[in-house]
């Protein structure tokens, strides 16, 4: 993910509970020469997107209309709700270097720790995954109401976390693993309805001779960058496009675009549109592609991203990829809170869990999202297929806060409630409950017909419009849900 260190948010909506050398020979394949690769086939160009107009938004599909941006990013939008997966070895140090923590977020150790590549690489054989199940982490993401999972093919270490016959730093054949988990995963999500991408770090490798954030260390990382994206970056996202079915990946999530252009990025965007044209992309590419999605990380915008499709992601600690002494975790309130705002400003929110190496998503991280199931199984209407309010006033003031990076971001400082849309529908989110069984918002367009609580559909609730705003009253004495309650405004 983005540069550490980390540091804990200030506002509810942002709390962050957030082994070879090279040889010459080598380098001119750019692997190491522990890690040879066969030569790849060379790949097209293509031009950058044309600038849009009204009809033609801003895509990573050249010349697409709106209707068809529309269509394609429809399950996208419905979904609201994704589980991000940083596995990768990493999660062997977890957090430490010859003995000492390292700062930072796990998956950087390599680079924060300036631990050279064949130290590195060592880490591998420790890399068991021997407690890996694919239906097991499929089922903990559907059962928290989440639609699709983004799972790290190949993060910043260039550790390629699939069957990559590029080179031989693999999870097939560095580790004692042995086996694709994305494979697995694949076929467990076709299982259980839940839709698979694929996270690629397209720029920064360290192992195999690409970008480095704040500079390389290790003489045996110097290399061409032009030679890194074309023999290693291409042929492994091709790969990756190509050799799990024609459903998957459903989302391609670039990450870190350190030394890109447009150039680059129009190489790399050319294969992803003779491989899977219309697939799903994010605005990380680099070389001024926009894709399809903005991804504000470890934040919630105050207003979202108005006329855009975006997707904040989020930790469940203060870590993307595992670090044992990493025991900072969010609490349900908060998590539900930033569910509800991120919805309520037309976003979908995708929240990160880091299995260890034996391949376990941490037992704290299985719990709260069992929670999370719990409350969507009641109120998971008010989110999915959703737009963003109709209101507006609830986000109170824009106020700058500092987010999980230590940066100043604008958010919301309204607390008390959020409102999402669908057709013939309007929900108010409360999360501080009215003392008086009375609770009050603007005025709205729509005919109000009903009111309901999602959580008890049965009591009896009055409706009334005027030009002062809208009034729900017999609410009930004790919120129906201790964080998170709503009412259905029907129309």
């Amino acid at each position: 993910m983005k540069f550490p260190p980390l540091v804990s948010g200030v506002l509810l909506a942002l709390t962050f509970s957030l082994g070879t050398s090279y040889s010459q020979s080598a380098q001119k394949t750019n692997t190491p020469a522990s890690l040879s690769t066969p030569t790849p086939t060379p790949t097209p160009t293509a031009s950058p997107s044309p600038t849009p107009d009204l009809e033609h938004p801003v895509s990573s599909v050249p010349g697409e209309t709106k209707a068809q941006h529309d269509a394609r990013m429809a399950w996208w939008r419905e979904a609201k709700f994704g589980m991000f997966i940083h596995w990768g070895v990493y999660s062997v140090p977890a957090g430490y270097y010859q003995g000492k923590p390292v700062k930072g977020i796990g998956e950087w150790i390599m680079n924060k720790g300036k631990i050279p590549m064949e130290e590195y690489q060592k880490f591998a054989q420790q890399f068991t995954g021997d407690k890996f199940d694919a239906a097991s982490i499929v089922a903990t993401a559907k059962n928290a109401g989440m639609k699709y999972i983004v799972i790290t093919s190949k993060h910043h270490d260039g550790f390629a976390m699939f069957d990559s016959k590029v080179n031989k730093w693999t999870i097939v054949q560095a580790t004692p693993f042995k086996r694709d988990p994305l494979k697995e995963l694949a076929e467990e999500c076709r299982k259980q309805g839940i839709r698979l991408g694929f996270y690629y770090s397209q720029a920064q490798d360290w192992n195999n001779g690409g970008a480095a954030a704040g500079g390389k260390w290790d003489k045996n990382q110097e290399h061409n960058m032009d030679d890194y994206i074309d023999k290693t970056a291409i042929p492994q996202i091709s790969e990756i496009l190509s050799n799990y079915g024609p459903d998957t990946p459903a989302v391609v999530w670039w990450d870190t675009p350190q030394d890109m252009n447009p150039a680059r990025a129009a190489r790399i965007n050319a294969v992803v549109q003779k491989l899977r044209p219309g697939l799903i992309q994010n605005n990380r590419l680099g070389g001024k592609f926009k894709g399809d999605t903005e991804t504000p990380e470890q934040h919630i915008p105050s207003q979202g991203y108005p006329g855009r499709d975006w997707e904040t992601c989020m930790t469940l600690n203060d870590t993307w990829g595992f670090k044992k002494d990493d025991n900072h975790w969010k609490s349900l309130s908060t998590i539900l809170y930033n569910l509800c705002d991120i919805a309520s400003k037309g976003g979908n929110y995708l929240l990160n869990v880091g299995p260890d190496s034996h391949g376990e998503i941490p037992a704290e991280s299985v719990q709260r999202l069992a929670e999370v199931g719990q409350w969507m199984k009641v109120n998971s209407e008010a989110i999915y297929g959703t737009t963003a309010t109709p209101f507006g006033e609830e986000f109170g003031k824009s106020v700058q806060v500092v987010d999980g990076y230590g940066k100043k971001r604008p958010t919301s400082s309204g607390d008390v409630w959020r409102a999402t849309k669908k057709p013939g529908h309007i929900y108010l989110i409360i999360f501080k409950w009215p003392e008086n069984g009375v609770f009050h918002v603007p005025t709205v367009q729509e005919h109000l017909t009903s009111a309901t609580l999602l959580a008890d559909p049965s009591i009896k609730l009055s409706v009334t419009q005027d030009e002062s705003g809208t009034t729900v009253g017999n609410l009930p004495t004790k919120a129906p849900d201790p964080i998170a309650s709503v009412i259905d405004l029907q129309y």
